[in-house]
């Protein structure tokens, strides 16, 4: 069953318990859901998508466009998307974790704009535990493996500006390990050069490196994914992590490092922004827009974030110090 089908259920549903009014409103909301995801880094389009492919980070996405929108509107289309979550997981057509989904609904705008901080600092500490982390392997070759991918997944999220899906389509073929890059088919079916930094290749390349053995038993090497299943399901394939695998990486790590107040303030995506804010800070916004391969800077603007530090000293800069503070000193 795709992700549409299941909605056009759910509005069913909805007919049965709902005003006419309400229906064609949630019908419009789930449009406007499945425009934004289709226009998405992730590109989903729900016409096609599986529906155990749905993931509540994905409402993460809605609320980020529906800022254009009255905060009534996004409260209306966003009450769409959860009572169809929830559906579809009563019908146990796909494994959710709701309470993310209620973590992000609690995201939602109450009086004007959504203040929304973004978790800078949390993601380098959380990347700096995972530095750590793979300096006490565990013994089990199998945890040592899905501690080496976890943490060169991490990294190249961050150091590459990778969307979460191109990351998981990445294959050893594609990697120029000389020039650090890779030339991947991105969104919209576009072919674009992505650059790797010295960090993310030298954790892939460990990875790769304790998984030698477990590759030259497959076929072609070059067509082998470079982040790869470590489950028992998967038993001696090398295969692809899925999306949905990538995402409970980031969400376990998350919780095990930040602690479970944490859950759903990082995601996959948000290592992106990460990216775009870093380069935009340190070069300017011209070359974020070209690194992260976006067609409009206007979408680059939008994934640029300022630090609260960064904020008062611009603050400062303006109208100097306070007066209180000169007094004190004196």
């Amino acid at each position: 069953m795709t992700i549409q089908e299941a909605i056009e259920r759910y509005i069913k549903q909805v007919k049965r318990s709902k005003s006419s009014n309400t229906t064609v409103a949630y019908q419009q909301g789930l449009k406007a859901f499945a425009e934004c995801m289709a226009e998405s880094d992730e590109a989903i389009d729900f016409d096609q998508a599986d529906i155990e492919t749905l993931s509540p980070l994905w409402i993460e996405t809605f609320l980020n466009q529906l800022q254009k929108q009255s905060v009534a509107t996004e409260h209306l289309y966003t009450t769409a998307a959860a009572g169809f979550y929830r559906y579809v997981a009563a019908q146990e057509w796909a494994t959710l974790n709701l309470s993310t989904l209620d973590f992000e609904l609690g995201q939602r705008r109450t009086q004007g704009k959504r203040l929304h901080i973004f978790p800078e600092e949390k993601l380098e500490t959380l990347l700096k535990y995972m530095e750590e982390a793979v300096t006490h392997l565990p013994k089990s070759l199998t945890q040592k493996l899905t501690l080496y991918r976890d943490t060169a997944l991490l990294i190249t999220l961050a150091d590459t500006g990778l969307r979460v899906s191109e990351a998981c389509g990445l294959q050893k073929g594609d990697l120029d390990w000389d020039h650090r890059r890779a030339v991947i088919i991105g969104k919209g079916d576009k072919q674009a050069i992505v650059r790797f930094s010295q960090r993310s290749l030298r954790y892939i390349s460990n990875y790769l490196s304790l998984r030698s053995e477990l590759d030259q038993q497959q076929g072609r090497q070059n067509v082998l994914p470079i982040f790869a299943r470590h489950d028992k399901r998967a038993s001696k394939k090398v295969l692809p992590i899925s999306t949905r695998t990538a995402e409970n990486i980031v969400s376990d790590y998350v919780v095990k490092f930040l602690g479970e107040e944490a859950r759903g303030t990082i995601t996959p995506h948000t290592f992106r922004h990460f990216f775009v804010t870093r380069v935009a800070r340190q070069h300017d916004i011209l070359v974020a827009q070209n690194l992260a391969r976006h067609e409009s800077i206007n979408t680059t603007s939008g994934y640029t974030h300022l630090t609260e530090t960064e904020i008062d000293q611009a603050y400062a800069a303006v109208f100097g110090q306070d007066r209180s503070d000169q007094d004190d000193d004196a």
